[in-house]
């Protein structure tokens, strides 16, 4: 057990060249300089949706799922042997109620929603990381995920969930890091802001329907699904949370959260 109460994170993971933006590592570096030391860290992240609930590999040396295609090779070369993660799994399992099973896939490595802002934040991969499935997008249960989870972070865990603030890839015209946002993105962005300040957790909820900017911003869900289990494992999800990072990456909001 750890005297340390961990915040929980809702971060903009990005695709691999992020690690190349300086402006974005410095956020992700300053992010984690100014956060308790985890005794591990359990990642939740848009790129493995799996029912019932999975958890991923345990052993020390994880491998990475290099989930992504068109980009320069080197990024399949990136390495993050963290140490595996069995105590954290047994405690998350353990968490679950007898009617939600808890299955394990020890093949199943880190995706780059988890390792690449890992690479970044926690550089000599010397903290335990555990990579658990969404089983479901829907919010409210999202939610509940998330309070089951709450009591991990008395342990000194981490918990990250890992998607983007706007993500409507289909819908980009200039694909470069520097790209003015579209105006689906900037609305969106500016809506999550000021629900974020306002600790309107019904009116996130139904993002689908009262967010402007959809459905371009989140043509599918996955990226803005994370942020419910983030929300949900946090002491109050209508808290005001802090919002760490803003602004845009090609066009899309990386606006990233971090609640008490």
């Amino acid at each position: 057990m750890s005297d340390l109460v961990m915040p929980s994170l809702y971060l903009s993971h990005g695709a691999p060249p992020l690690v190349d933006d300086a402006l974005w590592v410095s956020q992700l570096q300053a992010w984690s300089a100014n956060l308790p030391r985890p005794t591990a860290i359990l990642m939740v992240s848009a790129h493995w949706e799996s029912a019932p609930l999975t958890i991923g590999s345990v052993t020390t040396g994880t491998p990475l799922v290099y989930d992504f295609g068109g980009f320069d090779p080197k990024y399949r070369r990136v390495r993050y042997p963290a140490p595996g993660a069995p105590d954290l799994a047994r405690q998350v399992a353990a968490l679950m109620p007898d009617d939600e099973p808890v299955y394990h896939r020890p093949d199943r490595g880190l995706d780059h929603g988890a390792y690449v802002p890992l690479t970044v934040m926690y550089p000599d991969a010397d903290i335990p990381v555990l990579q658990m499935s969404m089983p479901t997008l829907d919010p409210q249960r999202l939610l509940h995920l998330g309070e089951r989870l709450r009591p991990l972070r008395d342990a000194g865990v981490l918990i990250v969930g890992s998607g983007f603030t706007t993500h409507g890839l289909p819908f980009l015209r200039d694909w470069t890091p520097t790209a003015a946002a579209p105006g689906w993105s900037r609305e969106f962005d500016a809506w999550a802001s000021e629900r974020f300040a306002a600790g309107d957790v019904d009116a996130l909820v139904d993002f689908r329907a009262q967010a402007p900017g959809m459905p371009y911003a989140h043509p599918t869900i996955e990226h803005f699904a994370p942020l419910f289990v983030a929300l949900g494992a946090s002491s109050d999800p209508e808290q005001t949370p802090k919002q760490v990072v803003d602004g845009f990456w090609m066009g899309l909001s990386k606006r990233s959260l971090q609640l008490a």
